[in-house]
């Protein structure tokens, strides 16, 4: 399991913890692919998840996703920065 730690501040710590935690696999920004077949770009999210109800799971340890995602556990402060960052890049 890895738990998520506080970042520095950045211009936005959402998009902060997404490339220090999740960008080995998935696209995290508004273009690219994910590099690990079964990791949807977080800009595709909301196709298959309500990203507004995502803080529980990442707040209690996310470990649904590919078969192969490694378990994170979010203090409150961060997971609401990183699910605003999602929303924030959602496809139209």
């Amino acid at each position: 399991m890895l738990v998520a730690t506080p970042v520095p501040a950045a211009s936005d710590p959402g998009e902060t913890l997404a490339e220090r935690l999740c960008s080995r696999c998935h696209a995290i920004g508004n273009a690219g692919e994910s590099t690990h077949p079964d990791a949807p770009p977080f800009r595709m999210l909301h196709r298959n998840y309500p990203v507004n109800n995502l803080q529980e799971a990442l707040i209690e340890g996310i470990i649904t996703g590919h078969p192969d995602m490694p378990e994170f556990k979010f203090e409150p402060e961060d997971a609401d920065q990183l699910i605003n960052y999602m929303i924030s890049i959602q496809a139209r």
